[in-house]
């Protein structure tokens, strides 16, 4: 069982999101094809159900800045640090992550991943690399324990390292 709670996309985020991305971009939703036409995506992460895409599904790929919507409710000022990339996400609402779920997603030994840690304000305060090893969810539990030992830490995001992409974030309890 995970000790922290990996959070997709929030739902009114993804409303948005659905319709234009955060680089001012209308959505172009596709069905995922095994063959990768028109977009190799099969298995990529979905951040609105924190799994993977099956062949078959409407998808979009957006660009999505997480932080943004974080300081609207906060009152952060992230500034230089409001960056936007690349997520996959359900072209229609979806029943959100499995709430049985007992792992942290996106998982598969030897990725490489990189949680970046946030203070209230919004601004990076540290980050570690990280490889996902055999025991996934006990590394990721110490890791997160790791992050929050800092009281400045209110935030992580975990970030493919390869892409860059947002993965997920775990927030302060």
């Amino acid at each position: 069982m995970t000790t922290y709670t990996p959070l997709p996309i929030p739902p009114a985020a993804l409303k948005e999101l659905r319709v234009t991305d955060d680089a001012g971009r209308a959505v172009e939703p596709y069905t995922a094809r095994e063959d990768g036409v028109p977009v190799d995506c099969v298995g990529s992460p979905l951040r609105c159900c924190l799994r993977g895409i099956r062949a078959g599904e409407r998808v979009a790929l957006v660009s999505y800045a997480p932080l943004r919507r974080w300081a609207a409710e906060t009152g952060a000022r992230p500034g230089a640090y409001d960056e936007q990339g690349p997520v996959f996400l359900h072209a229609e609402e979806c029943q959100g992550p499995d709430p049985d779920a007992d792992r942290y997603p996106f998982d598969r030994p030897g990725a490489l991943r990189t949680l970046r840690r946030y203070d209230r304000a919004g601004r990076i305060v540290g980050g570690r690399l990280f490889e996902i090893p055999e025991d996934a969810t006990a590394a990721f539990d110490a890791a997160l324990a790791e992050a929050f030992a800092d009281p400045e830490v209110a935030l992580v995001h975990v970030r493919a390292v390869e892409y860059g992409c947002f993965q997920f974030e775990v927030r302060r309890d």
